[in-house]
């Protein structure tokens, strides 16, 4: 896998929000497999449901979005990608002191750029600006929808 797509532009990518009509043009420049870690999985679901609480997503279309996700796992549009959490949490670690104060990077921030380093992605897609700067400084190729 070339690519590593991080939480929020996998929610512009299933749900509806302004990021999405860019989302949607990006996946269909590159098609190929995203990984989808145990990070996604627990920052999505509850990107979803704090949507929900904050009345910007009724329960029915979070169920729904939830779906294609996970049909979209048994499809192979998205593969399990389950790094070592050992590795994972070290490796983040290791970001924290000499990028945060110049990123203001958030721990989520830190662990999605450090799943990518450990998958071997060359790229990394994100709308946020805090990750985007993190990556491009661990050597990774940022794409912005």
């Amino acid at each position: 896998m070339r690519q590593y797509a991080d939480s929020s532009f996998l929610v512009s990518l299933y749900g509806s929000d302004s990021n999405s009509a860019r989302a949607d043009l990006c996946r269909q420049a590159n098609p190929e497999p995203l990984p989808f870690t145990p990070l996604h999985r627990v920052e999505f679901r509850n990107a979803l449901w704090l949507a929900v609480f904050q009345r910007r997503c009724a329960k029915t279309d979070a169920h729904e979005i939830w779906r294609n996700v996970e049909a979209d796992l048994a499809s192979g549009v998205l593969v399990l990608s389950a790094a070592s959490f050992g590795n994972l949490w070290q490796n983040a670690e290791t970001l924290i002191e000499p990028h945060t104060p110049e990123t203001g990077a958030r721990s989520l921030d830190i662990l999605h750029v450090a799943a990518a380093k450990l998958l071997n992605v060359e790229e990394f897609v994100t709308f946020d600006q805090r990750q985007a700067a993190l990556a491009e400084r661990v050597g990774l190729k940022v794409v912005t929808p």
